[in-house]
């Protein structure tokens, strides 16, 4: 007697569930995080993890790999899948990049193509443990199959631009565009923590109020088609600036000034002495803080000369020289710990 699988009655009873719908399926179905779910389960099921555990594999990492089986470029639909799953910026992990994929799937009708796909390669197959795996079983798989075949039948019109929250669930929050009238200052409040800016408040008889498009609690995503998140110390300002940065302002052999550093609440104030300030830089404008590995007593921040243009600014590199290694690491944390948690305005 054959056992059963639970996974592929909890997958076709959900794909019945749906298939009752006429309508086309959006992001609001009640249905579609259940789906998700329990796609992910299956192709998680039985991967093999390497030996020595440094990473750990997900099925993101074989769909990656896809493109290089000979095969792949006779089936445009999945390879544009792909292409546009590796370009997507908003999704930083192998988990986003899976799930970002899985809704192109489906858009596109192409989720038995991909496991057909995968089936067929042999290399790729091999991650899976042949015992527990549904997609190495043959009384598994080609049931699979089927039901991704059925799924490919519906018509699904997920939201693919809103997919920054991938990386941690499957459940996404209502993701709105907001056009503004030119000016000075919006009226929101801002707070960046865990990678993202947060409105705190909006204030009140500002632009942002009498628009009344956005609230306090919601997230800023992305502002003129660039992303947000991790925007501070990212693609722009990074430690591969900083480090360049630092050798370039050593390599000029100027002469060394003598500053008081204030790290304040809200700002990095450098003064020749106690009164004549030498510059400022409030936490928003700084894109990245770090120390030396081979001189730990040096270290340097880099601030943006044009951050209102981040795909083309250039870097300050602000570099000084702490009396103890112990003082240059306290002073390095406690700019870290401020333009991670910094508030502003806009």
């Amino acid at each position: 007697m054959s056992r059963k699988e639970p996974l592929l009655g909890a997958l076709k009873a959900c794909i019945l569930n749906i298939q009752a719908d006429k309508d086309p399926i959006t992001d609001g179905h009640p249905q579609l995080t259940s789906l998700c779910d329990i796609l992910e389960i299956i192709l998680r099921k039985g991967i093999r993890q390497p030996v020595l555990g440094l990473w750990r594999r997900d099925y993101w990492h074989w769909m990656e790999q896809l493109p290089q089986q000979d095969t792949c470029s006779r089936l445009p639909q999945l390879s544009m899948a792909l292409e546009k799953t590796l370009a997507c910026k908003r999704t930083l992990t192998a988990q986003g990049r899976g799930r970002y994929y899985i809704r192109q799937a489906m858009n596109r009708k192409i989720m038995a193509v991909t496991i057909h796909h995968l089936l067929h390669t042999p290399r790729l197959l091999e991650w899976y443990d042949r015992e527990s795996s549904v997609l190495t079983n043959e009384c598994f798989a080609e049931p699979f199959l089927s039901l991704l075949l059925v799924l490919s039948q519906m018509k699904f019109t997920l939201d693919l631009e809103n997919s920054s929250f991938l990386d941690e669930s499957w459940l996404l929050p209502v993701c709105e565009m907001y056009n503004t009238v030119p000016c000075r200052e919006l009226g929101m409040v801002l707070w960046y923590t865990g990678g993202r800016i947060f409105v705190t408040e909006v204030i009140a008889g500002s632009q942002a109020e009498a628009d009344e498009c956005v609230q306090a609690g919601d997230i800023i995503d992305e502002i003129n088609g660039v992303a947000l998140r991790n925007a501070k110390g990212g693609e722009y300002g990074g430690k591969e600036v900083l480090d360049e940065g630092i050798e370039k302002v050593l390599q000029q052999n100027l002469v060394p000034q003598e500053v008081l550093l204030d790290v304040k609440e809200t700002e990095v104030i450098s003064m020749e002495n106690s009164t004549q300030v030498l510059f400022h830089h409030h936490y928003p404008e700084i894109a990245s803080v770090g120390q030396r590995l081979d001189r730990r007593a040096l270290f340097a921040y880099c601030v943006a000369v044009s951050p209102e243009t981040p795909r083309t600014t250039s870097f300050d590199c602000l570099v000084f020289e702490s009396s103890s290694v112990k003082d240059a690491t306290e002073i390095v944390s406690r700019i870290a710990a401020g333009f991670r948690n910094t508030e502003w305005f806009v």
